[in-house]
């Protein structure tokens, strides 16, 4: 019998080799003419060989290997569509999204949202009866640093699509602050109008309340639409620059109507990255005022009315109040954004924690007052 036949007829009858069979394997790996053997000679080593290798391998090249305990080597965390358990590795990525997006607890409310029945369209300072001087302004606090980092693929699509908006728009305006900002309060007051409109649509259909967005999202497009009227009757935009406005504003409607549709979440997160594009921006305006570039006229007399300026306020002194708007926007919309994310979207049972804690309502258990039979 030859000596892969025996070698076969070993393992076809039992697990451990004869010594037959052992002997066999030898005979295949010594090399012709001497005594030199290339494998081991122990059957514990003939055991490790009869593992599979593979075909490409040059039998010339094949050495028996003891097996060796190694330490184990930390797993790199990595996503793949082709993973043996796909809901383990998504049920990770979803815990790790979760660990980076900001808990939407009351405590992290936007101001500009803790008002339920009447919001406000800005900030409690401009709702005042006192009217605030450049120092005023100047006093109310705003993190020009802020920046919302994006926490997975959702994200980073909105930031680096918001970005690249920015490079036709910066190589069109160029120095052109005011037609700039013009152009920037067009498109800015669309995404507020669709998002309320939709939110106002579904809460028809479903004969339920909405959670508290929907006046907020119809007052945010009218503040920016403030804006851009209090721009135009300081600058009057060209023929031209009248027809791309209108062209673009009908693209972006079309495009956040569509984005909103499949994934609101995302659409609030652009708004957040385009409202932190306007701040820079307004922050660059304020630096050319300061340095002489931009004149600094008097400001219209819808600015002042709207804002609650001094009758001698200037453009800078809007610039800085249009700065504050676009900052509570940013806020909001991110916020609102990681709601959506967090499934905690309805406002009103955060806002009524606030009210609990201020001693505004009789303390009681906040998430009953807002259950389904009171949801209406």
């Amino acid at each position: 019998m030859s000596s892969f036949a025996t070698l076969r007829t070993s393992l076809a009858h039992s697990q451990q080799p004869s010594a037959a069979a052992t002997k066999a394997v030898k005979s295949l790996f010594l090399q012709p003419g001497s005594n030199q053997r290339y494998l081991s000679t122990t059957t514990s080593s003939f055991a490790t060989f009869a593992r599979p290798c593979s075909i490409i391998t040059p039998a010339s090249t094949i050495r028996y290997r003891q097996e060796t305990t190694t330490p184990a080597q930390p797993q790199k965390r990595t996503f793949s569509l082709f993973t043996k358990n796909p809901s383990d590795t998504l049920a990770a990525a979803k815990a790790e999204e979760a660990s980076r997006i900001p808990k939407a607890v009351q405590n992290d409310i936007p101001e500009a949202l803790l008002h339920e029945t009447h919001p406000k369209p800005m900030l409690d300072e401009f709702m005042g009866k006192k009217r605030l001087s450049t120092k005023d302004l100047e006093a109310i606090p705003i993190d020009l640093q802020y920046h919302r980092e994006p926490a997975n693929v959702s994200d980073w699509v909105a930031y680096h699509t918001v970005k690249a908006m920015r490079i036709p728009t910066d190589i069109f305006f160029r120095t052109k602050y005011i037609h700039r900002v013009v152009a920037l309060e067009t498109v800015a007051a669309v995404p507020g109008m669709v998002a309320g409109m939709l939110r106002h649509l579904r809460s028809l259909r479903r004969c339920s309340h909405d959670g508290g967005w929907i006046s907020h999202l119809l007052h945010e497009a009218e503040n920016e639409r403030m804006h851009l009227l209090t721009w135009m009757k300081v600058s009057q935009p060209t023929l031209f620059e009248r027809a791309l406005v209108t062209a673009v504003q009908g693209v972006f409607f079309n495009v956040f109507f569509a984005l909103y549709m499949i994934s609101d979440r995302t659409a609030h997160r652009v708004v957040g990255y385009l409202e932190e594009q306007a701040v820079i921006s307004y922050t660059h305006m304020l630096d050319e005022i300061d340095a002489g570039v931009l004149e600094n006229g008097p400001a219209p007399k819808i600015a002042i009315d709207y804002w609650n300026l001094e009758e001698n306020a200037t453009v800078r002194d809007v610039c800085l109040a249009i700065r504050l708007d676009e900052n509570v926007h940013m806020l909001t919309n991110h916020h609102l954004s990681d709601r959506i994310a967090l499934k905690q979207e309805d406002l009103r049972v955060d806002i009524h924690k606030l009210q609990e804690e201020k001693g505004m309502v009789p303390t009681q258990n906040a998430e009953k007052v807002w259950t389904k039979e009171n949801k209406y």
